[in-house]
């Protein structure tokens, strides 16, 4: 019997789950992991919480911006956080089309293709920002000076990469041209709908070809991450006596990465071993303490999606099976 995509893609993170649980497990003093338990300095979690709620805000900031206003902030911040909430339990990234069809849902000014363009932009600006974040930490970390070179070289590629795709949004003309003459030269190209393909990749990128909306929205992506290293950075003195800059720039760049990555609902296992390998990286023990911070990184985001995403379900008036069959009207148009 042939799985469905869900079903492969649930599989695989299972097993990458199941992986990094043993793997964790195996490495790990059990009876230092529940001393740092009884020795963690709760008082913390409160600033860090705030300030998790505050790049949350900052992020439905963005999200108006680069819909040009269409949707009141309140609105922007419920459908946004149940979108996370989604992505946490479902795979597939199906919390993104749920925004799709909440945003369809509330208000008909703002249309499904700018939509999709918003949420193109967003994860590439993000994306721009974890590389960056992941450079920075190697740059300045206590890491080999080969690593140095990596983290100097992959933030010049990410900021090229990035100036190509404004240029792409500015002037579509060049890649579509580009793709055309590919087409009429290799024939097996012609297999595939590519010239939808492009269009459609080159639409999600037209806000990036609005000087003033691409700054907006670079201000809001910078604040919104420099929240999350910020919380981060207090919640390391939860269960550590020093909490450094670097350290918490790479763990978090490091969870970024663990959450694209196939695994069960909330990414159990994954993101908690990208935690405890970003914290040896910069000289942390690989010990009981480690994987407690890093169980307590991921208890204490799952706690703010969780709360703000049933929030925003309250305040969006939907229940689940409202939710669900929204959702379904959407990714069958």
């Amino acid at each position: 019997m042939k799985l469905s995509k869900s079903a492969r893609v649930g599989t695989l993170g299972v097993v990458a789950s199941v992986i990094a649980f043993i793997f964790i497990m195996t490495q790990i003093d059990a009876n230092l992991f529940a001393q740092a338990w009884r020795e963690a300095r709760y008082g913390y979690l409160l600033p860090c919480v705030v300030l998790l709620l505050l790049g949350l805000v900052a992020r439905a900031q963005r999200w108006r911006a680069l819909l040009a206003d269409g949707l009141p902030l309140g609105r922007a911040f419920s459908i946004m956080n149940i979108a996370y909430l989604v992505n946490g339990v479902l795979p597939l990234r199906l919390g993104e089309v749920a925004r799709v069809a909440l945003v369809a849902r509330v208000d008909s000014r703002v249309t499904v293709p700018q939509t999709i363009a918003t949420i193109i932009v967003e994860r590439l600006l993000d994306l721009l920002a974890v590389v960056i974040l992941l450079s920075l930490a190697l740059i300045v970390g206590s890491v080999p000076q080969e690593l140095r070179l990596v983290g100097a070289s992959s933030a010049a590629l990410a900021l090229l990469g990035f100036g190509l795709l404004i240029a792409l949004a500015m002037r579509p003309a060049w890649a579509q041209n580009v793709l055309s003459w590919l087409i009429a030269r290799l024939s097996v190209l012609q297999r595939w709908p590519l010239a939808r393909w492009l269009d459609q990749f080159l639409e999600g990128l037209q806000p990036l070809a609005h000087p003033m909306t691409l700054f907006i929205a670079l201000t809001w992506t910078t604040l919104a991450w420099a929240l999350s290293v910020w919380a981060g950075y207090v919640l390391m003195y939860a269960l550590y006596d020093r909490a450094d800059l670097a350290t918490t720039a790479l763990y978090i760049a490091a969870a970024a990465f663990a959450i694209a990555l196939p695994a069960v609902p909330g990414n159990v296992g994954t993101y908690e071993a990208s935690i405890l390998l970003a914290l040896t990286a910069m000289g942390y023990a690989f010990d009981g303490r480690a994987l407690a911070f890093a169980v307590l990184v991921h208890a204490v985001n799952v706690f703010v999606h969780v709360s703000t995403g049933i929030v925003g379900f309250m305040a969006e008036g939907l229940s689940w099976d409202q939710f669900k069959q929204t959702a379904q009207t959407q990714s069958l148009s």
